[in-house]
Protein backbone atom coordinates (compact mmCIF):
# COMPACT_ATOMS: atom_id res chain seq x y z
CA UNK A 1 0.00 0.00 0.00
CA UNK A 2 2.57 2.59 1.50
CA UNK A 3 5.24 0.68 -1.44
CA UNK A 4 2.73 1.74 -4.09
CA UNK A 5 2.55 5.38 -2.94
CA UNK A 6 6.15 5.62 -2.78
CA UNK A 7 6.62 4.39 -6.18
CA UNK A 8 4.08 6.79 -7.78
CA UNK A 9 5.74 9.59 -5.95
CA UNK A 10 9.35 8.54 -6.97
CA UNK A 11 8.13 8.74 -10.68
CA UNK A 12 6.70 12.34 -10.63
CA UNK A 13 10.14 13.56 -8.62
CA UNK A 14 11.80 11.95 -11.13
CA UNK A 15 8.95 13.09 -14.01
CA UNK A 16 9.62 16.75 -12.46
CA UNK A 17 12.97 16.97 -11.96
CA UNK A 18 13.17 16.20 -15.68
CA UNK A 19 10.62 18.69 -17.05
CA UNK A 20 12.44 21.39 -15.24
CA UNK A 21 16.13 20.46 -16.02
CA UNK A 22 14.25 20.45 -19.72
CA UNK A 23 12.85 23.50 -20.06
CA UNK A 24 15.29 25.67 -18.05
CA UNK A 25 16.93 24.67 -21.40
CA UNK A 26 14.51 26.19 -23.40
CA UNK A 27 14.03 29.44 -21.08
CA UNK A 28 18.21 29.67 -20.91
CA UNK A 29 18.11 29.92 -24.71
CA UNK A 30 15.17 32.41 -24.86
CA UNK A 31 16.87 34.78 -22.66
CA UNK A 32 20.28 34.43 -24.43
CA UNK A 33 19.15 35.23 -28.11
CA UNK A 34 16.00 37.26 -27.29
CA UNK A 35 13.39 34.62 -29.06
CA UNK A 36 11.87 31.15 -28.63
CA UNK A 37 14.62 28.98 -29.54
CA UNK A 38 14.21 26.96 -32.73
CA UNK A 39 14.20 23.45 -33.61
CA UNK A 40 17.29 23.77 -35.15
CA UNK A 41 18.87 25.57 -31.83
CA UNK A 42 17.50 22.92 -29.44
CA UNK A 43 18.08 19.85 -31.73
CA UNK A 44 21.88 21.43 -31.66
CA UNK A 45 21.77 21.27 -27.50
CA UNK A 46 19.71 18.36 -26.28
CA UNK A 47 22.10 15.34 -27.27
CA UNK A 48 24.51 17.00 -25.27
CA UNK A 49 22.55 18.12 -22.44
CA UNK A 50 20.89 14.70 -22.27
CA UNK A 51 23.98 13.19 -21.18
CA UNK A 52 24.15 15.91 -18.39
CA UNK A 53 20.30 15.42 -17.38
CA UNK A 54 21.58 11.59 -16.60
CA UNK A 55 24.50 12.53 -14.69
CA UNK A 56 22.47 15.10 -12.81
CA UNK A 57 19.53 12.40 -11.90
CA UNK A 58 22.09 9.86 -10.46
CA UNK A 59 23.53 12.73 -8.61
CA UNK A 60 20.10 13.80 -7.60
CA UNK A 61 19.69 9.78 -6.14
CA UNK A 62 23.45 9.46 -4.73
CA UNK A 63 22.26 12.58 -2.64
CA UNK A 64 18.79 11.48 -1.57
CA UNK A 65 16.71 13.46 -2.75
CA UNK A 66 14.59 10.64 -3.99
CA UNK A 67 14.34 9.05 -0.05
CA UNK A 68 10.93 8.64 1.03
CA UNK A 69 11.51 11.16 3.70
CA UNK A 70 13.85 13.65 1.72
CA UNK A 71 11.03 14.90 -0.29
CA UNK A 72 8.61 15.88 2.18
CA UNK A 73 10.94 17.76 4.44
CA UNK A 74 11.54 21.33 3.26
CA UNK A 75 14.38 22.54 4.32
CA UNK A 76 16.13 19.39 4.05
CA UNK A 77 15.08 19.49 0.40
CA UNK A 78 16.45 22.99 0.14
CA UNK A 79 19.69 21.99 1.56
CA UNK A 80 20.35 18.98 -0.73
CA UNK A 81 19.24 20.94 -4.05
CA UNK A 82 21.47 23.85 -3.17
CA UNK A 83 24.66 20.85 -2.48
CA UNK A 84 23.60 19.05 -5.32
CA UNK A 85 23.30 22.03 -7.90
CA UNK A 86 27.17 22.81 -6.44
CA UNK A 87 28.20 19.46 -8.09
CA UNK A 88 26.01 19.62 -11.10
CA UNK A 89 27.61 23.15 -12.10
CA UNK A 90 30.92 21.59 -11.68
CA UNK A 91 29.86 18.07 -13.87
CA UNK A 92 28.11 20.74 -16.57
CA UNK A 93 31.48 22.81 -16.87
CA UNK A 94 33.78 19.50 -16.82
CA UNK A 95 31.51 18.34 -19.68
CA UNK A 96 31.66 21.12 -21.86
CA UNK A 97 34.89 23.20 -21.28
CA UNK A 98 36.58 19.56 -22.04
CA UNK A 99 34.68 17.19 -23.88
CA UNK A 100 34.41 17.34 -28.03
CA UNK A 101 30.83 17.91 -27.73
CA UNK A 102 31.17 19.79 -31.00
CA UNK A 103 29.36 23.13 -29.48
CA UNK A 104 30.45 26.13 -27.63
CA UNK A 105 27.66 27.05 -25.04
CA UNK A 106 30.53 28.13 -22.63
CA UNK A 107 28.15 31.82 -22.67
CA UNK A 108 24.58 29.67 -22.00
CA UNK A 109 26.10 27.26 -19.02
CA UNK A 110 25.45 30.48 -16.48
CA UNK A 111 22.44 31.43 -17.55
CA UNK A 112 21.17 27.90 -17.70
CA UNK A 113 22.07 26.54 -13.96
CA UNK A 114 20.91 29.49 -12.52
CA UNK A 115 17.52 28.68 -14.34
CA UNK A 116 17.72 25.25 -13.63
CA UNK A 117 18.01 26.17 -9.83
CA UNK A 118 15.10 28.48 -9.68
CA UNK A 119 12.96 25.98 -11.42
CA UNK A 120 14.04 23.30 -9.07
CA UNK A 121 13.59 25.25 -6.21
CA UNK A 122 9.91 25.76 -7.24
CA UNK A 123 9.21 21.93 -8.59
CA UNK A 124 10.37 21.03 -5.03
CA UNK A 125 9.04 22.61 -2.96
CA UNK A 126 6.09 24.42 -3.83
CA UNK A 127 4.57 22.47 -6.58
CA UNK A 128 5.15 19.00 -5.78
CA UNK A 129 3.75 18.88 -2.26
CA UNK A 130 0.47 20.45 -4.12
CA UNK A 131 0.48 17.72 -6.10
CA UNK A 132 1.35 14.72 -4.16
CA UNK A 133 -1.23 15.61 -1.88
CA UNK A 134 -4.02 13.41 -0.83
CA UNK A 135 -6.83 13.15 1.31
CA UNK A 136 -5.61 10.82 3.77
CA UNK A 137 -7.33 7.70 4.79
CA UNK A 138 -8.56 6.36 8.45
CA UNK A 139 -7.16 3.91 10.07
CA UNK A 140 -7.62 2.25 13.06
CA UNK A 141 -3.87 0.29 14.51
CA UNK A 142 -4.26 -3.55 16.28
CA UNK A 143 -1.02 -4.47 18.37
CA UNK A 144 1.01 -3.82 20.69
CA UNK A 145 4.90 -2.92 21.29
CA UNK A 146 7.24 -0.75 21.43
CA UNK A 147 7.44 -1.36 17.01
CA UNK A 148 3.90 -0.98 17.10
CA UNK A 149 4.22 2.45 18.95
CA UNK A 150 6.65 3.58 16.68
CA UNK A 151 4.48 3.06 13.69
CA UNK A 152 1.59 4.67 14.76
CA UNK A 153 3.61 7.82 15.72
CA UNK A 154 5.75 7.75 12.54
CA UNK A 155 2.42 7.60 10.43
CA UNK A 156 0.63 10.06 12.46
CA UNK A 157 3.67 12.54 12.03
CA UNK A 158 3.93 13.00 8.63
CA UNK A 159 1.24 14.25 6.41
CA UNK A 160 3.24 11.92 3.38
CA UNK A 161 1.53 8.82 4.17
CA UNK A 162 -1.74 7.98 2.13
CA UNK A 163 -3.59 7.33 5.83
CA UNK A 164 -3.69 8.62 9.28
CA UNK A 165 -4.35 6.28 12.58
CA UNK A 166 -7.17 7.44 14.48
CA UNK A 167 -6.79 5.36 17.10
CA UNK A 168 -4.44 2.42 18.30
CA UNK A 169 -6.60 -0.51 20.20
CA UNK A 170 -4.29 -3.00 22.29
CA UNK A 171 -3.94 -6.75 22.54
CA UNK A 172 -6.15 -7.93 25.39
CA UNK A 173 -6.09 -10.71 28.06
CA UNK A 174 -9.17 -12.30 25.74
CA UNK A 175 -10.43 -12.27 22.32
CA UNK A 176 -13.74 -10.60 23.50
CA UNK A 177 -12.11 -7.75 25.13
CA UNK A 178 -9.88 -7.54 22.12
CA UNK A 179 -13.44 -8.04 19.44
CA UNK A 180 -15.12 -5.36 21.26
CA UNK A 181 -12.56 -2.42 21.64
CA UNK A 182 -11.60 -3.05 18.15
CA UNK A 183 -15.45 -3.03 16.75
CA UNK A 184 -16.21 0.26 18.98
CA UNK A 185 -12.81 1.48 17.68
CA UNK A 186 -13.52 1.03 13.77
CA UNK A 187 -17.29 2.37 14.78
CA UNK A 188 -16.46 5.50 15.90
CA UNK A 189 -13.64 6.38 13.52
CA UNK A 190 -15.70 5.07 10.32
CA UNK A 191 -12.21 3.60 9.69
CA UNK A 192 -12.02 1.76 6.12
CA UNK A 193 -8.41 0.23 7.32
CA UNK A 194 -7.21 -1.53 9.84
CA UNK A 195 -3.50 -2.42 10.38
CA UNK A 196 -2.75 -5.92 11.91
CA UNK A 197 0.18 -7.35 13.61
CA UNK A 198 -0.72 -10.70 12.26
CA UNK A 199 2.07 -12.35 14.20
CA UNK A 200 0.69 -11.50 17.53
CA UNK A 201 -0.81 -15.32 18.39
CA UNK A 202 -3.07 -13.63 20.47
CA UNK A 203 -4.70 -12.00 17.38
CA UNK A 204 -5.03 -15.26 16.10
CA UNK A 205 -8.24 -15.47 18.30
CA UNK A 206 -9.83 -12.39 16.70
CA UNK A 207 -9.77 -13.22 12.87
CA UNK A 208 -13.13 -14.17 12.50
CA UNK A 209 -14.25 -10.37 13.59
CA UNK A 210 -11.48 -9.61 11.07
CA UNK A 211 -12.55 -11.57 8.61
CA UNK A 212 -16.10 -10.30 8.82
CA UNK A 213 -14.95 -6.71 8.53
CA UNK A 214 -14.04 -7.47 5.22
CA UNK A 215 -17.70 -8.04 3.62
CA UNK A 216 -18.14 -4.62 5.13
CA UNK A 217 -15.24 -3.03 2.77
CA UNK A 218 -12.72 -2.78 5.52
CA UNK A 219 -9.08 -3.70 4.77
CA UNK A 220 -7.06 -5.58 6.66
CA UNK A 221 -2.92 -5.15 6.09
CA UNK A 222 -0.35 -6.69 8.24
CA UNK A 223 1.29 -4.28 10.23
CA UNK A 224 5.25 -5.88 9.84
CA UNK A 225 4.40 -5.05 6.11
CA UNK A 226 3.12 -1.29 6.48
CA UNK A 227 6.56 -0.59 9.06
CA UNK A 228 8.80 -2.45 6.29
CA UNK A 229 7.45 -0.25 3.63
CA UNK A 230 7.96 2.91 5.73
CA UNK A 231 10.97 2.31 7.94
CA UNK A 232 12.82 0.00 5.30
CA UNK A 233 13.86 -2.64 7.80
CA UNK A 234 12.65 -5.73 9.43
CA UNK A 235 10.44 -5.28 13.08
CA UNK A 236 12.09 -7.66 15.03
CA UNK A 237 8.80 -7.74 17.16
CA UNK A 238 6.60 -8.71 14.53
CA UNK A 239 8.41 -11.62 13.15
CA UNK A 240 8.63 -15.10 14.00
CA UNK A 241 10.00 -18.19 13.24
CA UNK A 242 7.65 -19.31 9.91
CA UNK A 243 9.23 -15.81 8.16
CA UNK A 244 12.78 -16.85 8.84
CA UNK A 245 11.91 -19.95 7.44
CA UNK A 246 10.67 -18.83 4.25
CA UNK A 247 13.93 -16.27 3.85
CA UNK A 248 16.03 -19.59 4.24
CA UNK A 249 13.86 -20.95 1.75
CA UNK A 250 14.20 -18.63 -0.49
CA UNK A 251 17.80 -18.07 -0.32
CA UNK A 252 18.43 -21.56 -1.03
CA UNK A 253 16.51 -21.95 -4.07
CA UNK A 254 14.28 -18.94 -6.01
CA UNK A 255 16.94 -16.17 -6.52
CA UNK A 256 19.31 -18.37 -8.17
CA UNK A 257 19.74 -16.43 -11.12
CA UNK A 258 20.77 -12.89 -8.90
CA UNK A 259 23.00 -14.58 -7.13
CA UNK A 260 24.55 -16.07 -10.06
CA UNK A 261 24.92 -12.74 -11.66
CA UNK A 262 26.02 -11.13 -8.32
CA UNK A 263 28.65 -13.67 -7.96
CA UNK A 264 29.85 -12.58 -11.56
CA UNK A 265 29.83 -8.95 -10.78
CA UNK A 266 32.08 -9.15 -7.13
CA UNK A 267 34.31 -10.96 -9.43
CA UNK A 268 34.58 -8.27 -12.16
CA UNK A 269 34.12 -5.49 -9.93
CA UNK A 270 36.97 -7.24 -7.06
CA UNK A 271 39.25 -7.82 -9.37
CA UNK A 272 39.31 -4.41 -11.16
CA UNK A 273 39.17 -2.70 -8.28
CA UNK A 274 41.89 -4.50 -6.48
CA UNK A 275 43.98 -3.86 -9.15
CA UNK A 276 43.58 -0.23 -9.17
CA UNK A 277 43.99 0.15 -5.28
CA UNK A 278 47.29 -1.37 -5.75
CA UNK A 279 48.61 2.14 -5.75
CA UNK A 280 47.76 2.93 -2.51
CA UNK A 281 49.66 -0.33 -0.77
CA UNK A 282 53.27 1.63 -0.76
CA UNK A 283 52.00 4.41 0.67
CA UNK A 284 50.31 2.85 3.39
CA UNK A 285 52.87 0.71 3.81
CA UNK A 286 55.73 3.57 4.12
CA UNK A 287 53.13 5.71 6.67
CA UNK A 288 52.63 2.51 8.63
CA UNK A 289 56.61 2.18 8.79
CA UNK A 290 56.91 6.09 9.54
CA UNK A 291 54.70 5.64 12.61
CA UNK A 292 55.72 2.70 14.31
CA UNK A 293 57.23 0.30 12.55
CA UNK A 294 54.58 -2.03 12.94
CA UNK A 295 53.06 -4.74 11.02
CA UNK A 296 51.08 -3.10 8.06
CA UNK A 297 48.04 -5.87 7.69
CA UNK A 298 46.21 -7.53 10.17
CA UNK A 299 44.26 -10.58 9.68
CA UNK A 300 40.82 -11.15 11.24
CA UNK A 301 38.75 -14.06 11.64
CA UNK A 302 34.24 -12.92 11.23
CA UNK A 303 31.73 -14.78 10.86
CA UNK A 304 30.90 -15.95 7.40
CA UNK A 305 27.53 -17.42 5.33
CA UNK A 306 26.08 -20.13 7.26
CA UNK A 307 28.35 -19.43 10.58
CA UNK A 308 31.30 -20.54 8.64
CA UNK A 309 34.49 -18.77 10.06
CA UNK A 310 36.23 -16.52 7.40
CA UNK A 311 39.58 -14.30 7.34
CA UNK A 312 39.40 -10.61 6.81
CA UNK A 313 42.87 -9.21 5.85
CA UNK A 314 42.59 -4.97 6.66
CA UNK A 315 45.57 -2.55 6.46
CA UNK A 316 46.30 -1.88 10.62
CA UNK A 317 44.54 0.98 11.87
CA UNK A 318 45.44 0.47 15.77
CA UNK A 319 48.09 0.32 17.72
CA UNK A 320 47.55 -3.67 17.65
CA UNK A 321 45.93 -6.30 15.92
CA UNK A 322 41.78 -6.08 16.77
CA UNK A 323 41.59 -9.46 16.19
CA UNK A 324 38.62 -10.12 18.68
CA UNK A 325 40.33 -12.78 20.89
CA UNK A 326 39.69 -10.39 23.81
CA UNK A 327 36.82 -10.73 26.55
CA UNK A 328 33.91 -9.60 24.45
CA UNK A 329 32.48 -7.92 28.00
CA UNK A 330 35.83 -5.77 27.97
CA UNK A 331 35.89 -4.42 24.51
CA UNK A 332 38.85 -3.63 22.83
CA UNK A 333 39.53 -0.47 25.96
CA UNK A 334 43.60 -1.35 25.71
CA UNK A 335 43.81 -0.62 22.02
CA UNK A 336 43.92 2.64 19.95
CA UNK A 337 43.68 4.36 16.60
CA UNK A 338 46.98 5.19 15.44
CA UNK A 339 47.16 8.65 13.51
CA UNK A 340 47.72 6.74 10.08
CA UNK A 341 45.04 4.83 11.17
CA UNK A 342 42.53 7.90 11.29
CA UNK A 343 43.39 9.15 8.08
CA UNK A 344 42.92 5.31 6.02
CA UNK A 345 39.24 4.78 8.10
CA UNK A 346 38.20 8.10 7.23
CA UNK A 347 38.98 6.58 3.89
CA UNK A 348 38.08 3.64 4.00
CA UNK A 349 41.54 2.54 2.63
CA UNK A 350 42.06 -0.05 4.99
CA UNK A 351 39.22 -1.88 3.87
CA UNK A 352 40.83 -2.21 0.30
CA UNK A 353 42.54 -5.55 1.50
CA UNK A 354 38.85 -7.19 1.56
CA UNK A 355 38.49 -6.83 -2.26
CA UNK A 356 41.00 -9.97 -2.45
CA UNK A 357 38.51 -11.69 0.30
CA UNK A 358 35.69 -11.05 -2.55
CA UNK A 359 37.65 -12.21 -5.03
CA UNK A 360 37.79 -15.24 -3.23
CA UNK A 361 34.29 -15.61 -2.83
CA UNK A 362 34.36 -15.55 1.16
CA UNK A 363 32.50 -12.29 0.59
CA UNK A 364 30.48 -9.90 -1.32
CA UNK A 365 30.49 -6.17 -2.28
CA UNK A 366 27.40 -5.90 -0.98
CA UNK A 367 26.08 -7.90 2.34
CA UNK A 368 25.61 -7.51 5.84
CA UNK A 369 28.76 -6.96 7.38
CA UNK A 370 30.58 -10.04 9.41
CA UNK A 371 30.89 -9.50 12.85
CA UNK A 372 33.59 -11.45 15.22
CA UNK A 373 33.17 -14.82 16.00
CA UNK A 374 33.34 -13.88 20.37
CA UNK A 375 30.50 -11.24 19.75
CA UNK A 376 28.55 -13.45 17.25
CA UNK A 377 28.02 -15.63 20.40
CA UNK A 378 26.85 -13.02 22.67
CA UNK A 379 24.42 -11.67 20.26
CA UNK A 380 23.06 -14.94 19.38
CA UNK A 381 21.72 -15.42 22.80
CA UNK A 382 20.45 -12.22 23.24
CA UNK A 383 18.72 -11.35 20.18
CA UNK A 384 16.23 -13.75 18.85
CA UNK A 385 16.86 -14.87 15.13
CA UNK A 386 20.46 -12.99 14.99
CA UNK A 387 21.86 -16.05 13.01
CA UNK A 388 19.28 -15.16 9.85
CA UNK A 389 22.05 -12.87 9.17
CA UNK A 390 24.44 -15.79 8.00
CA UNK A 391 22.04 -17.08 5.18
CA UNK A 392 23.75 -14.75 2.87
CA UNK A 393 27.18 -13.42 2.08
CA UNK A 394 28.67 -11.07 4.28
CA UNK A 395 29.76 -7.72 2.71
CA UNK A 396 31.89 -4.67 2.17
CA UNK A 397 29.15 -2.35 2.78
CA UNK A 398 25.22 -3.04 3.44
CA UNK A 399 21.92 -2.05 3.72
CA UNK A 400 23.00 -1.32 8.11
CA UNK A 401 26.03 0.45 6.72
CA UNK A 402 24.14 3.15 4.81
CA UNK A 403 20.90 3.44 6.85
CA UNK A 404 21.31 2.37 10.31
CA UNK A 405 23.10 5.44 12.90
CA UNK A 406 25.11 3.93 15.80
CA UNK A 407 27.19 1.23 14.33
CA UNK A 408 28.27 -0.83 17.24
CA UNK A 409 32.49 -1.30 17.09
CA UNK A 410 34.03 -4.83 18.47
CA UNK A 411 32.59 -3.99 22.26
CA UNK A 412 29.22 -5.44 22.69
CA UNK A 413 26.43 -3.20 22.25
CA UNK A 414 22.93 -5.44 22.31
CA UNK A 415 20.33 -2.98 21.49
CA UNK A 416 22.19 -1.20 18.74
CA UNK A 417 22.97 -4.14 17.04
CA UNK A 418 19.37 -5.32 17.51
CA UNK A 419 18.34 -2.59 15.41
CA UNK A 420 20.80 -2.98 12.98
CA UNK A 421 19.99 -6.53 12.83
CA UNK A 422 16.42 -5.19 11.39
CA UNK A 423 18.56 -3.19 8.63
CA UNK A 424 20.17 -6.62 7.71
CA UNK A 425 17.03 -8.81 7.59
CA UNK A 426 15.36 -6.05 5.30
CA UNK A 427 18.29 -6.59 2.84
CA UNK A 428 17.98 -10.35 3.09
CA UNK A 429 14.37 -10.18 2.02
CA UNK A 430 14.14 -7.33 -0.56
CA UNK A 431 17.88 -8.38 -2.02
CA UNK A 432 18.02 -7.72 -5.83
CA UNK A 433 20.77 -6.23 -8.26
CA UNK A 434 18.29 -2.94 -7.82
CA UNK A 435 19.05 -2.60 -4.25
CA UNK A 436 22.72 -3.63 -4.63
CA UNK A 437 22.97 -0.81 -6.88
CA UNK A 438 21.21 1.51 -4.45
CA UNK A 439 23.59 0.64 -1.96
CA UNK A 440 26.49 0.84 -4.04
CA UNK A 441 25.74 4.34 -5.22
CA UNK A 442 24.71 5.15 -1.65
CA UNK A 443 28.17 3.89 -0.12
CA UNK A 444 29.68 6.62 -2.63
CA UNK A 445 27.54 9.33 -1.20
CA UNK A 446 28.31 7.77 2.57
CA UNK A 447 32.47 8.05 1.87
CA UNK A 448 32.28 11.62 -0.54
CA UNK A 449 30.41 13.29 2.67
CA UNK A 450 32.70 11.49 4.99
CA UNK A 451 29.95 9.48 6.60
CA UNK A 452 30.87 6.29 8.03
CA UNK A 453 30.20 3.36 6.61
Amino acid sequence: MNHARHTKGLLLLVCGDVFAYTFSLVISLAIRYGEVPSHELLGSHIPSFLILWGCFLVVHFIAGLYDKRTGVIKNTVSGLLIKTQVINVIIGVMFFYFAPVGIAPKSNLFIYFLVSTLLLFVWRIVMFPVFSMTRRQDAVLLGEGKDIIDLYDEVNSRSSYGFVFKEQVSVYPTATETTQHLLRAVSETKAMLIVVDLHNPRIEAVMPSLYSLIFSGVRIVDASLVYENIFDRIPLSLIKEKWLVEQSSDSLGSRSVYDASKRVFDILASSILGILSLIFYPLVYIAIKLEDGGPVFVAQERVGQDGKIIRMLKFRSMTSNDSGVYSATQGRSALSVTRVGRIIRLTRIDELPQLWSVLKGDQSLIGPRPELPALTKVYAAEIPHYNARHLIKPGLSGWAQIYHQAHPHHAVAVEDTRDKLSYDLFYIKNRSLALDLRIALQTFRALISKYGV
